[in-house]
């Protein structure tokens, strides 16, 4: 009997969740739903259902502040939909106490320029916002060190966003990689004049690139050096790449030109010319390329018009079917022409669609249209 009651208590304890670390403190896991938070819940109008099957362990903590945290949200100017979405999404945010709220609300509204920008950021990223307060120390430290470099509020916004984890952090680690950065950019001749607009470029388009070791840039950096890559096409290459260049290793690099090269059949000089133009080529796995190649060449695309728009391997395999079946369509032979009409985002190629029928509709010449003369 006791080997039955215990094996059904550990059943039962294998279905309810471990509490994140940074809530364990302040709250208790009961056995049952606390109602008061279910019923407010019901009041916001937000999806239970979703709620249980996701996170369904949120309804079981004591206490919660759900009519608090709606509340803040509300005084922000927040509709009461938007309020739903956020709790149903991220509905651990109940279980952030209202102190703890307005002080992670004021420490948003020092790079937030109001709070509609504010509300349109927590709807998108709340977990960014409803964070532990542990973290109010090292967000503070990190947000003065980011102003201190001049970079835009809404830049920091989107660092703390996007990658909050880089704000939750002693701010050495994220000056060790901020300073690494900003003397790669003068070792590689950067403008230092233009460094401020380089770096924050950088920061608003790889967030993440802080999270990264400094030592994996540098690595990365040398090899490219030995590759032939002057001093000027490395500065090149790391603004292309949008600091995803500390998502790459030497390994997979040289695997990836290896191939690249073989397939190509070019030589070194031209190797690094096509990556100039497609810097994408570092980072794809010779999986991804080969299947790109085969679908191109299958299509009717040959190498050298690959080489001359090597862009063009950024697409995937069904997209670029997809734009030459409407190309086709439309009269155009991608074999003999340029494949610049198939680059680029779905904008683009919408807008070089257009442009290219636009140009067949439009009749050359006019022989009935009156001529315009002198007055």
């Amino acid at each position: 009997m006791l080997r039955l009651i215990a094996t059904s208590l550990c059943l039962r304890c294998q279905h309810i969740p471990l509490l994140p670390s940074n809530l364990r403190a302040c709250s208790t896991l009961s056995s049952v739903e606390n109602q008061q938070t279910v019923e407010a819940l019901y009041e916001l109008s937000v999806d239970i259902q979703k709620v249980r099957k996701l996170k369904g362990w949120v309804l079981h903590q004591y206490p919660a502040y759900t009519k608090e945290v709606a509340g803040l949200l509300r005084d922000m100017g927040a509709s009461t939909p938007i309020i739903a979405h956020i709790l149903a999404v991220h509905p651990e945010a109940v279980l952030c106490n209202p102190e703890q709220l307005q002080a992670q609300q004021e420490l948003w509204m020092s790079v937030c320029p109001n709070h509609r920008e504010l509300i349109g950021v927590i709807e998108k990223f709340p977990a960014s916002f409803f964070t532990a307060s542990s973290h109010h120390g090292n967000q503070r430290k990190n947000i003065a060190y980011f102003q201190s470099l001049n970079l835009n509020k809404r830049i920091i916004t989107k660092l703390m966003a996007s990658a909050p984890q880089s704000f939750g952090r002693p701010v050495e680690q994220n000056q060790l990689m901020v300073c690494t950065l900003q003397q790669a950019y003068k070792e590689l001749g950067g403008d230092e004049a233009n460094m401020r607009i380089w770096l924050q470029k950088l920061l608003s388009q790889n967030p993440f690139v802080l999270l990264k070791p400094p030592e994996v840039l540098r690595q990365n950096l040398v090899f490219l050096k030995d590759r032939g890559f002057t001093t000027a096409e490395l500065l090149r290459l790391l603004s292309k790449l949008r600091g995803f260049v500390t998502e790459l290793n030497p390994d997979s690099m040289c695997r990836t030109l290896a191939f690249s090269q073989k397939t190509i059949g070019c030589s070194d000089a031209e190797l690094r010319e096509i990556i100039l133009k497609c810097p994408a080529l570092l980072y794809y796995p010779e999986s991804t390329l080969a299947e790109r190649f085969e679908g191109l060449l299958s299509a009717g695309i040959s190498m050298s018009q690959i080489i001359q728009t090597p862009t063009v391997l950024e697409l995937t395999t069904q997209i670029v079917n997809y734009r030459i079946h409407r190309l086709k369509a439309r009269g155009y032979d991608i074999r003999t022409g340029s494949l610049d009409i198939i680059n680029g985002t779905k904008k683009d190629f919408e807008m070089s669609f257009g442009k290219l029928q636009l140009r067949r509709e439009r009749p050359l010449f006019n022989p009935v249209a009156p001529l315009k003369g002198d007055d």
